[in-house]
């Protein structure tokens, strides 16, 4: 199946996304609808699971599989990837997992998504100095700006791999290069990109991402990568049968964990998340990352300029490529956008309601691969 056969068999797109029989959904940033294929993976294995035990249900084999599918997603090894759930708990295990002295110093973003700055201004209470990056606009996080704001005593950095408003992609690789030549570990929050455009680990120390946006995925299935040179050094904090050495489920008199990514999952995994979740990477490795980027990025051509022309503002409007995402952010400052969110929603086009500090409401819209363009022009005569 490719883009362009979805595109052009109405038939086959309402069966592989049976959301477009009843909705233009634009809100893939937010929680996604699910796929067919995903519906029809997490509906055999718990078919399997009511005859039986629901571990033999997806046994041992098949969680290497799925751990094998997410190592191909991120261009990383499979015991480099653990299954922890939401991206939460993925960067709370990170910033929890590492030591800090007094004086360290750790580099967020505060206008990030919560989930990557709770976390991180928690170890305040553990004596290290959070640092807030001076950044011009909302998400525009340049290479320039994090390595100017860094110094011999930082021991982390914690970014996005894009905002979850402006849309603005980071560089990644660039950046990523200039911390490791620091000698200073990088933690990425990859939701905003997974699934939607390449988001590999060559450059990256920690990732942790949810499968329930651009992934397709179910909710609180998710994925943490970790190094495998830094997994010694990230302690893990959760502890149970799973990743603890207990022979025939009996303790031990010692801890003593797997020398791998299985290290940071402690219990039974969600496997009909687990279920769900391979089925929707598989579908977007079946794609092609890469051709589901040129699309995201040929909707974001069409969409800014059509805004723009009905007197929107739109964040990041003139983003380069390389900084441009699937995700286009508009507003107007003296309009009631809460309202006109409503009327989309009325009209059963899915977009999400955003804010900045200061209270200004945006409208955010966040198309997948499958959204055709006559679902993005309906949305635009609407407005």
């Amino acid at each position: 199946m490719t883009i362009a056969e979805l595109h052009s068999n109405e038939e086959l797109r309402r069966h592989e996304f049976p959301v477009v029989t009843e909705k233009a959904f634009f809100a893939h940033a937010g929680v996604c609808p699910l796929p067919r294929r995903v519906i029809d993976a997490m509906t055999d294995y718990a078919l399997l699971g009511a005859h039986g035990d629901q571990e033999e249900a997806f046994p041992g084999s098949r969680i290497q599989q799925a751990r094998q599918s997410a190592a191909t997603l991120l261009n990383a090894q499979p015991d480099e990837v653990a299954f922890v759930g939401p991206t939460s708990l993925g960067l709370s295990l990170v910033a929890n997992g590492l030591s800090f002295r007094k004086g360290d110093n750790i580099l967020i973003y505060h206008d990030d998504y919560p989930s990557n700055v709770y976390p991180w201004m928690a170890l305040a209470q553990k004596g290290a100095q959070v640092r807030l990056m001076n950044i011009r606009e909302l998400g525009h996080i340049r290479k320039i700006d994090v390595i100017g704001q860094v110094d011999e005593n930082t021991r982390l950095v914690a970014l996005a791999s894009c905002h979850f408003v402006s849309g603005w992609r980071i560089d990644l690789e660039g950046i990523g290069k200039q911390l490791r030549s620091r000698n200073i570990p990088f933690c990425v929050d990859g939701i905003q990109t997974l699934g939607a455009f390449p988001t590999t680990v060559e450059h990256v120390d920690f990732l942790a991402a949810d499968a329930h946006k651009w992934l397709l995925g179910p909710c609180a299935a998710g994925i943490l990568y970790v190094r495998k040179s830094l997994q010694e050094k990230l302690r893990p904090t959760t502890f149970g049968w799973h990743n603890v050495r207990c022979a025939n489920f009996v303790a031990q008199e010692t801890i003593e964990h797997p020398q791998d990514s299985r290290r940071y999952e402690a219990g039974s995994a969600n496997l009909i998340g687990l279920a769900g979740m391979q089925a929707g990477i598989d579908l977007l490795l079946q794609i092609g990352i890469e051709n589901i980027a040129a699309e995201l990025l040929r909707k974001r051509a069409l969409l800014v300029p059509e805004l723009q022309a009905k007197g929107y503002a739109v964040l990041g409007g003139s983003a380069p490529p390389e900084h441009a995402s699937g995700i286009v952010t508009f507003y107007k400052p003296e309009s009631d956008m809460p309202a006109l969110h409503a009327k989309l929603t009325e009209a059963k086009v899915i977009t999400s309601l955003r804010s900045n500090r200061a209270g200004q409401r945006y409208i955010r819209i966040s198309p997948h691969f499958y959204n055709t363009d006559a679902e993005l022009h309906r949305m635009l005569e609407l407005l």
